[in-house]
């Protein structure tokens, strides 16, 4: 029986009608709160199935130009009639190669993205040695350079890190071949090491058309490009900067980036110098002196 606050005696019939409103104002306000749930977990479905939708279209749009070439130029080297020559045949042959290496690129970022959606990227740290890592990364992509310059600038005294050697070279890849998509003919890729007090910050500075200020903020996004502005298709998933974040985030740094429009764009990322098991080693270690 409902009673008054700080009162022993009972609601009267007269109090009826009044509590009668009060419950149909809970009730309205528990059902407007079901509707809103149920409204919002809609909008999630609906949302989710706008990016798997998104997904294929982009994967379907980005696999039919590579494939469209690799077709082609197979079907040309198997033709009985047609006589090319040895370096002709050279040429096909690289070009097929070269359209393999961006499907794998692709399926490669696909697959990755679903890992981390997934909730399963796992990281081996190990020594590693940065510097190393950024020029086995440029001189496996080198031949895509297609006559851009690179300068690789990391102190002398540059420490040797904790980190996951496998991923950290993925993260090079990624920023690199994002460089590499933007930039011009005879463009300069700078990568550079700094030394902080308790991290390391690495740069990969392109001379690209530079991104707007309203992009920024999306580039880490899945899927989010920004057009080349270079009268060419850029070819790529959109997964390749999320990836990179995921990893960065995952050994505990930062990533972001910084650009002009016109004057070209640098993304950074730290690292940190110390990883947790370490400071957990050394914390106890103090505790025992």
């Amino acid at each position: 029986m409902l009673e008054h606050i700080g009162q022993t005696e009972s609601f009267s019939p007269s109090d009826l009608p009044f509590c009668q409103h009060i419950a149909d104002l809970i009730s309205a306000s528990i059902e407007q709160a079901l509707h809103r749930e149920e409204h919002q977990a809609a909008q999630a479905i609906e949302e989710a199935n706008r990016l798997k939708a998104e997904l294929v279209s982009i994967l379907a749009h980005e696999m039919r130009t590579p494939l469209t070439s690799i077709k082609g130029y197979s079907t040309a080297l198997l033709m009985e009639e047609a006589v090319f020559s040895a370096e002709t045949q050279r040429e096909f042959l690289e070009i097929i190669d070269e359209e393999c290496d961006v499907l794998q690129d692709l399926i490669h970022d696909l697959l990755e993205s679903s890992i981390i959606d997934a909730g399963l990227l796992r990281l081996e740290p190990q020594p590693v040695r940065l510097p190393s890592l950024v020029r086995s990364v440029i001189e496996d992509t080198s031949h895509r350079a297609q006559g851009i310059r690179f300068l690789i600038d990391f102190p002398e005294s540059f420490p040797i890190l904790d980190a996951d050697p496998d991923r950290i070279v993925q993260v090079f890849r990624n920023l690199l071949d994002n460089a590499l998509k933007y930039s011009p003919q005879g463009g300069l890729v700078v990568v550079r090491g700094e030394l902080r007090e308790s991290e390391v910050v690495i740069s990969v500075a392109d001379q690209g058309i530079g991104i707007a200020p309203e992009h920024l903020n999306r580039l880490f996004d899945k899927f989010f490009r920004v057009k080349s502005g270079l009268g060419r298709h850029v070819v790529g998933s959109g997964l390749g900067l999320p990836i990179a974040r995921n990893i960065v985030e995952s050994h505990g740094g930062l990533i972001w980036a910084e650009s002009q429009v016109g004057r070209g764009s640098t993304f950074y990322f730290t690292l940190p110098l110390r990883n947790r098991k370490q400071e957990m080693i050394e914390d106890e270690r103090e505790q025992d002196d």
